[in-house]
């Protein structure tokens, strides 16, 4: 926790918790980090009544202690949520900057100092009021996830080429099959591949087994050969990288984007992630139940998954739309004369 040495050590204290108590990534841990000192530096400048121009960053809180937070009220959080909409920039170097970050950036900062609250509240009942326990959430604008289509998928491998050709059409595989985050496929061991499935290690260390498919296992196979000749600085990971360690997240991301490009697709639109809702759009087509999708993505609430069945429906009205009979009239032979039968209505 020597990273986090200017937050004060109530803040601390609830990283090193989410850490090793509720195996937090060092990611999530991070953006707590982030979020809480951004909170705390606010409050602090609302307070000494200084110009809403004050950086945030000269602004210290090393010394706050359990009094300071059990004094911030419902009004002051809303008044961080406000600066957040209306006041922060995002992107401060940019030519005109914009003010207000987004709804879901905003969800985020929140949910971190809802979480912070719990943890005080109710793991180390330190304090007794909760000033966050029923502040709603922005409303988020819902839109579907971007996914490829199956033509998009059968060109984004075929296009896979270059020295590390066999290890990326491997990740590809992996990604297009089993729909596992780019976290999990960097964490992946040569002890996790079985004969026809993964053990995956996904968020809070939960172990989950994901099953793949013929083409898939040629695919992984075909990397094994090469990987087999290889000595890692971690010897135990799948994937390595050019320098002989374990694939970095950022070097999945890269490849990714490559691939992309040499298939003609929109690199901006599509990424690792996107593979993952690829993957689960092509589960849902194929017929799996969303109960066993979720299984598959790792996730914990049902209604993360459901979100997959909304494109599976665009996907029927599209198939519907196709039959030749959907754009035939058959206007002219109905008889406005006779009335209509309601009996089956």
């Amino acid at each position: 926790m020597q990273q986090y040495h200017d937050c004060p050590q109530i803040v601390r204290e609830f990283l090193t918790y989410h850490e090793t108590i509720k195996g937090q990534s060092q990611r999530t841990i991070s953006e707590y980090y982030l979020d809480l000192r951004m909170f705390l530096r606010f409050i602090r400048l609302m307070r000494n009544d200084m110009p809403i121009s004050t950086s945030l960053e000269d602004i210290p809180i090393k010394d706050i202690d359990l009094d300071f937070i059990r004094s911030i009220s419902r009004t002051e959080v809303l008044e961080f949520l406000s600066y957040l909409a209306n006041d922060r920039t995002p992107n401060p170097e940019s030519a005109v900057p914009d003010c207000g970050i987004e709804a879901a950036a905003r969800a985020r900062k929140l949910s971190t100092i809802k979480s912070f609250y719990k943890y005080l509240t109710v793991r180390t009942k330190q304090i007794s009021e909760n000033p966050v326990a029923d502040l709603e959430y922005p409303k988020l604008r819902k839109s579907l996830p971007k996914y490829l289509t199956l033509e998009q998928s059968a060109a984004l491998l075929k296009a896979v080429s270059g020295p590390n050709e066999v290890r990326d059409y491997a990740i590809l595989m992996i990604f297009l099959n089993c729909g596992i985050r780019r976290s999990e496929l960097v964490g992946l061991n040569l002890t996790d591949i079985y004969e026809d499935r993964l053990r995956v290690v996904g968020k809070g260390n939960k172990e989950r087994f994901v099953y793949f498919g013929a083409s898939c296992r040629k695919a992984i196979d075909a990397y094994l050969v090469e990987r087999n000749k290889k000595v890692l600085s971690d010897n135990r990971a799948l994937f390595g990288s050019r320098d002989n360690n374990r694939i970095s997240v950022t070097a999945v991301h890269r490849l990714v984007k490559k691939a992309l490009l040499q298939a003609g697709l929109d690199s901006t639109q599509f990424s690792a992630h996107k593979l993952r809702h690829t993957a689960a759009t092509m589960m849902l087509a194929g017929g799996v139940d969303v109960k066993t999708v979720q299984e598959v993505l790792g996730h914990e609430n049902l209604n993360t998954t459901q979100i997959y069945t909304h494109i599976e429906n665009t996907e029927l009205k599209i198939a519907a739309e196709a039959n030749p009979l959907s754009k035939l009239d058959f206007s002219e032979h109905e008889d406005s004369s006779e009335p209509r039968d309601e009996s089956d209505e």
